[in-house]
């Protein structure tokens, strides 16, 4: 007889309490393998998918997409055991991943998470049709596009609800997009997407609805085309449109940064100290390095070499304070984090174990990490950790910043662009490739002496790369 079995949202991590479904990846009939994902939800981290540890089929899914649930709350039932719609009845005829001694026993695999834990790909799941069981030995299907997936009763990829009709398939990029239009009696018909293929993005939604409230219509058509504000974060949560203004929920990872500086203003007693420095030698060093071949070397990578070396000798600044048992504790791992602007908002990856990596080993984790905070995958242990943060707000354009230190890290150190201006040089007027760097440090850590010195040695590493071979 097939046991029925409970999935909740398990405990994410790092004082995570509650998530919202971004898509569901499974639907009511579908048979499951064990360490199968399931959903994919968005936490104040991260997106991440999250798998059921059961193999069967699945009897019930709980919320739609758009939906907040605290962790604990349930996510899907599984009938392990159980046959395809009008099948046999043991569990040897289901799929040989539902045959495992884990599902059979309803006992799961005791993973939680897609990356911790689970080794393998996960089987593509199999739609069970209610004439005839599910073939042991049948291939996966291959990927089917968004806009064929069957209609149910609650949104699919690439489709619309009008009222309690499915329109045609308008190509958008999440299903918090679509919500977002129809709170906002948005139709997305009318739309035409900044995205590629014409795909609808949130900015072109969000744009489309400020453009209503100011002609006082809550229903409006955007602009053939428009600029996209890819330079503004967006919120994670719904904005509401009023007579007033709109007014947006601090929540999901824009609430978790507002929470982090808020508390890092409550609590730090930081100050900050800034030098113009000469980058006309690393310049030049990074493009020689990148004339020799290999992977191009980005100048992140090299500040970020240069911060390692400087938390080598100034191992004050890569540090926390305990503030309830009043120490300060100094780290021996270097894990840096990074400032990177998305969609989503701000979020600062980390690179772990950043001072046993050379200058290549930063460039190509920070490429990693850089194309998953693009494409909203970075686990919420790739946003956590951090020990000290680098924040290259140059490429914002601007030369210099007093930035919020990263809580609980005691500092941050800030670059602005590079850019040609008058300096003297070897005695000498010259035009040379100019560079703003800003420290910004808890003071209960350490003095500015301290500060300075830090400082004045990631200039001067700036000015003479040479001087990182004594480290190298």
């Amino acid at each position: 007889m097939a046991q029925v079995l409970e999935f909740k949202l398990p405990d994410l991590g790092e004082g995570l309490t509650e998530a919202e479904i971004v898509r569901w990846l499974v639907e009511v009939g579908d048979v499951v393998a064990v360490d199968q994902p399931v959903v994919e939800v968005e936490t104040a981290k991260a997106m991440v998918e999250v798998p059921c540890p059961y193999g069967g089929v699945v009897t019930a899914r709980f919320g739609e997409e758009g939906t907040e649930l605290p962790v604990g709350a349930p996510l899907i039932t599984v009938a392990v055991g159980a046959p395809a719609s009008g099948g046999p009845t043991d569990a040897a005829k289901l799929p040989a991943a539902q045959g495992t001694p884990a599902a059979a026993s309803g006992q799961g695999s005791g993973n939680v998470l897609v990356g911790y834990g689970t080794s393998e790909a996960p089987a593509r799941r199999r739609r069970v049709r209610p004439d005839r069981p599910a073939p042991v030995t049948a291939p996966p299907p291959p990927p089917q596009p968004p806009a064929s997936a069957s209609a149910s009763a609650e949104p699919t990829n690439g489709r619309v609800r009008t009222g309690e009709s499915v329109a045609g398939p308008v190509a958008v990029i999440s299903p918090l997009v679509r919500r977002l239009a129809r709170e906002n009696g948005l139709d997305l018909r009318e739309l035409t997407g900044s995205g590629p293929d014409g795909l609808i993005l949130r900015a072109d939604v969000e744009y489309a609805l400020r453009a209503a409230a100011v002609q006082g219509r809550t229903t409006t058509a955007a602009p053939a085309s428009h600029p996209r504000l890819a330079a503004q974060p967006t919120a994670t949560a719904v904005p509401t449109v009023t007579s007033a203004g709109t007014r947006v929920p601090l929540k999901g990872v824009r609430g978790a940064v507002a929470d982090k500086l808020s508390r890092s203003r409550r609590e730090i007693p930081d100050a900050t100290c800034w030098v113009d420095a000469d980058a006309t030698e690393l310049m030049r060093a990074r493009a020689a390095m990148n004339a020799a071949g290999g992977p191009k070397i980005s100048l992140l990578a090299l500040l970020a070499r240069i911060c390692t070396a400087a938390l080598a000798r100034f191992p004050e600044l890569n540090s926390t304070v305990d503030q309830e048992a009043r120490e300060i504790v100094r780290l021996d791992q270097v894990h840096l984090g990074f400032a990177a602007q998305t969609e989503r908002g701000l979020v600062v990856p980390v690179v772990r174990d950043a001072h046993a990596r050379d200058t290549e080993g930063l460039n190509a984790e920070f490429a990693r990490l850089t194309e998953a905070a693009r494409t909203g995958t970075l686990t919420p242990g790739d946003l956590t950790g951090g020990t000290f943060t680098l924040n290259n707000y140059g490429v914002f354009g601007v030369d210099g910043s007093t930035p919020i230190i990263n809580h609980p890290e005691a500092a941050m150190l800030g670059v602005g662009r590079i850019i040609p201006k008058p300096w003297v040089h070897d005695g000498e007027l010259a035009v040379r490739q100019v560079v703003q760097l800003s420290l910004t440090f808890d003071h209960r850590v350490c003095d500015g002496g301290t500060a300075g010195g830090f400082l004045r040695h990631v200039a001067d590493c700036v000015e003479q790369p040479a001087v990182l071979l004594r480290t190298m």
